[in-house]
């Protein structure tokens, strides 16, 4: 069974916009997305997206375009379950990561507090990511960590996100999609 949903965030990290069509799969399906967005930090530009994970929300692929002032950029970025490629050609440095994290995008924080159900429950992961840079959609590895902080009221969860110094207190619904992540995006509607 497929839950569809259409989410829309205020980017306020990146000075825009984002909506997501997400078709959410149980734990044997996983889920696929696609989205676009808008923003004006560090300066004008328009992301679209594709993401499929393939059983346990494990990304299997990103297809990301960036238009701005320097031109159209595109990656197709997949993983095999053995590894990851752009365009084909091998990325080194992500060995054992399971998940992507687009840039500026509150939906990719949903891979992996589904997979650990860190939504529903209390529990504390280390994760290695494939993370593209925006708008410059250039991969480098990512250490996160994610930590069950505690249950809200409407039945979500929020849930600390930690990466370098970076730290941000996310709260998610109940599906695990992305309520609200101070310094980066709060949900619309």
């Amino acid at each position: 069974m497929t839950d569809e949903r259409v989410v829309s965030w205020e980017v306020t990290a990146g000075g825009g916009f984002e909506t997501a069509w997400v078709e959410l799969g149980g734990r044997d399906t996983g889920l696929r997305a696609r989205g676009r967005a808008v923003g004006s930090a560090p300066g004008p530009y328009w992301v679209s997206y594709e993401l499929e994970t393939a059983a346990e929300f494990v990304t299997r692929r990103l297809h990301v375009r960036v238009e701005d002032a320097d031109g159209t950029r595109e990656l197709d970025l997949r993983h095999d379950g053995a590894g990851w490629t752009a365009g084909g050609e091998p990325l080194p440095g992500l060995g054992g990561a399971l998940d992507c994290d687009l840039g500026l995008c509150p939906l990719t924080n949903t891979m992996p507090v589904l997979r650990h159900r860190l939504h529903e429950g209390p529990g504390e992961r280390e994760f290695l990511m494939a993370w593209v840079s925006v708008p410059d959609l250039t991969v480098r590895p990512s250490r996160q960590r994610y930590r069950h902080l505690g249950r809200t009221e409407a039945g979500g969860a929020v849930v600390r996100y930690s990466s370098e110094d970076f730290v941000s207190d996310i709260t998610f619904d109940a599906d695990a999609l992305v309520v609200d992540y101070p310094r980066l995006a709060h949900r619309l509607g």
